[in-house]
């Protein structure tokens, strides 16, 4: 029947509500304080989380967010004696399920929640289909939700059974790699090796070498015969990433390669058959590269039969939350330790345009990982205000522009109130309650 958390500090409203609903056959918990309920909320155990609004130190607003921070497929139902329009709004933006406006009958409660039931087990089929979805076509490792990531899983299926060569384009650290890896175990050539080679790591002389192998005496230190990594990835799949950074003339040898099957041996003339499939991958835009010349049009052709094109992570910001969690599990088990986000820095996430996309973000995670203390991830501790630290392009999050517009705001109405929080909070439209945390969180101490 589904496992219900009660958040109320009225321990008359929390009694009642905890018996109507185990009387419709519900398993509840209460929690009698919106710290209580923000604590129990996030641990994942409760299907529904119904809160009161109105609390203490920690309002309904506050519960709402870290449960859906923690637990994004739990559905939160607000409750509110003032039923205004502002408090719905708020509360439907932060994610809630729906809310309710006290007084209302026991009918009423009962409805709501079984529609959040229904709700949470529809999401829980949605991601029990994206789980096998992608054990069965090996694409665990590529993350995320958004219609772009949906696009290119959609496309790495239909495409990886042929042998159409593949051309991935992309920022650095968006993950062109895992998606050629993806095309490589959903193909015939599966079973068969998966060689990758850096274009941009190698000179164009050993370049040559590495792919295509060397006679004895080929050039100064060639002492023995050696096979090249194409003839290594013969039956497979042959990557090459940074496929930009070669020169025109090697361009030349490669695309017979890529166009014949066949390659030499540096110091011979004999040609050798290799049966390769090639996925290449790039940062740079090739057609533009192809105009200044500085690319091959005929190679440029040949490599871009199937296209994928892998957007920056600020483009699919949705699937930040999911990429943290992915990232978090991995190297939280890879250290053996425990750890979970704290409160904010999903939002700092959001305001942060990652130039170097999701590599960036696992490394932020990691780091997170390895220094936090006490098991909680804080803002400093993956967004470290400092000369080092990340920052957008304007040098500034969103989260710190708004963080000082609200810090000039509140110390202005203190001053102007001669210290009265309860003038103060008057003066700004807001409870002396959520004046105390923002001046806790923003660290305002005013003496007067």
């Amino acid at each position: 029947m589904g496992k219900i958390l009660v958040v109320d500090d009225q321990r008359n409203m929390r009694t009642t509500l905890a018996m109507m609903l185990r009387g419709a056959g519900y398993e509840v918990d209460e929690a009698a304080s919106g710290e209580q309920g923000r604590e129990s909320g996030a641990t994942g155990a409760y299907d529904v989380v119904i809160t009161d609004l109105r609390m203490g130190e920690y309002d309904g607003i506050d519960v709402l967010r870290s449960v859906k921070e923690a637990q994004p497929m739990t559905e939160v139902i607000v409750m509110t004696a003032y039923g205004t329009i502002e408090n719905a709004v708020e509360a439907m933006r932060a994610g809630a399920f729906d809310y309710i406006q006290k007084p209302f009958t026991e009918q009423e409660l009962i409805v709501k929640v079984s529609r959040a039931l229904e709700s949470r087990k529809l999401q829980g089929q949605v991601q029990l289909f994206a789980r096998e979805f992608k054990e069965k076509y090996h694409l665990e490792n590529i993350v995320g939700r958004s219609q772009a990531i949906r696009d290119v899983l959609t496309r790495v299926v239909k495409i990886a059974p042929t042998d159409a060569t593949v051309l991935i384009t992309g920022e650095s650290g968006t993950g062109k790699e895992l998606v050629a890896r993806a095309v490589h175990v959903n193909s015939k050539r599966a079973q068969r090796p998966f060689v990758t080679v850096n274009c941009a790591a190698i000179s164009e002389t050993l370049l040559e070498s590495e792919l295509f192998g060397h006679a004895r005496g080929a050039f100064t230190g060639a002492v023995t015969a050696r096979k090249g990594l194409f003839e290594e990835a013969d039956g497979g799949t042959f990557f090459f990433d940074e496929i930009a950074e070669t020169t025109p003339a090697f361009q030349a040898k490669l695309l017979r390669a890529v166009q014949e099957g066949e390659i030499r041996h540096v110091g011979e003339n004999k040609a050798i058959k290799v049966d390769i499939r090639v996925v290449a991958a790039t940062n740079v835009d090739l057609a533009t590269a192809v105009e200044e010349r500085r690319f091959r049009q005929d190679l440029y052709y040949r490599l871009n039969v199937v296209r994928f094109r892998l957007p920056p992570l600020r483009e699919r910001r949705e699937d930040i939350p999911l990429l943290v969690e992915h990232f978090l599990e991995k190297h939280s088990r890879r250290m053996n330790a425990r750890a979970r986000i704290g409160d904010g820095v999903m939002e700092r996430l959001d305001a942060y345009d990652f130039p170097g996309n999701v590599r960036e973000l696992e490394n932020m995670v990691e780091q997170s990982v390895a220094l936090c203390t006490g098991g909680v991830i804080r803002v400093d501790d993956i967004l470290p205000r400092s000369p080092k630290a990340p920052e957008t392009r304007s040098g500034r999050t969103l989260a710190d522009i708004v963080d000082d517009a609200e810090r000039a705001a509140v110390e202005s109405a203190l001053r102007q109130s001669e210290g009265s929080r309860e003038r103060a909070a008057e003066a700004l439209d807001i409870s002396p309650t959520t004046l105390w945390r923002k001046m806790n969180r923003l660290g305002i101490t005013y003496d007067g």
